[in-house]
């Protein structure tokens, strides 16, 4: 089924008197505690009116986290570190090859609406996927983007992007994670984010026979991002963060 959010107007989160989203891409990965504690001090201070908006693009080491929702049962088998986060949704896995971006954005000035946010975001990931003639689609009951596999039977699916946010005084931290070419095999140890059904599964754009780079990713992002949200800046350099 797909989902109502399909019909959330978002252009009011593209709106004409915002300032250009600061725009920073981390060449190498980022420990998960420094993450957090970096999007924590970002989102204080763009709240405070001290600091721009953030689009902040990186990987982690091989890790896994659970949001607010997450379950014991979740983990099947702790090959990696577990961190335990305030962001919504259950438990997903982090790695080299998969593209997070984390985004701090004043929605009070923006949009002060979570569901309209999380369509953005899932908007946000669609265009992105079209930009590799990939069609990423929503579920009524299932939040982040999916894939049709036909080639796998009847009614499969695979998620290709997780979603899992947080606000605070109506700044947004946490964000979106993209399989471009992680060890796909890593989900294995994790009920990713609480689906069960074995017709839902887990897939890449390498999996799905793409040669994608992160670097193509990262252009697609950008494109894609300023079409719903507005424009960015120049690209900062990591010493800013």
């Amino acid at each position: 089924m797909v989902n109502s959010r399909d019909s959330l107007d978002l252009a009011p989160f593209a709106s004409p008197d915002a300032k250009a989203v600061e725009w920073l891409i981390s060449d190498a990965p980022v420990p998960y505690p420094e993450a957090v504690a970096i999007m924590d001090a970002r989102a204080a201070a763009i709240a405070a009116g001290e600091a721009p908006e953030l689009v902040w693009l990186l990987e982690h080491p091989p890790l896994y986290t659970s949001g607010t929702s997450g379950k014991p049962g979740d983990m099947l088998e702790t090959r990696f570190p577990v961190f335990e986060t305030g962001r919504g949704g259950q438990v997903t896995y982090h790695g080299p090859g998969q593209r997070v971006v984390y985004l701090m954005l004043d929605l009070k000035r923006r949009r002060p609406d979570v569901r309209a946010y999380v369509a953005g975001l899932e908007e946000w990931i669609i265009r992105t996927l079209d930009a590799f003639n990939v069609r990423g689609e929503r579920r009524e009951d299932r939040v982040g983007v999916w894939v049709r596999r036909p080639d796998k039977g009847a009614g499969h699916e695979d998620k290709i992007a997780a979603i899992g946010v947080r606000l605070r005084r109506w700044v947004s931290f946490h964000g979106i994670a993209i399989n471009v070419e992680p060890e796909l095999s890593h989900f294995s140890a994790i009920v990713p984010c609480g689906v069960v059904d074995p017709r839902y599964g887990v897939t890449s754009l390498v999996d799905l026979g793409l040669p994608v780079t992160m670097e193509d990713v990262d252009v697609a992002l950008r494109r894609a991002f300023e079409g719903v949200f507005g424009a960015t800046g120049a690209r900062l350099p990591e010493t800013t963060v």
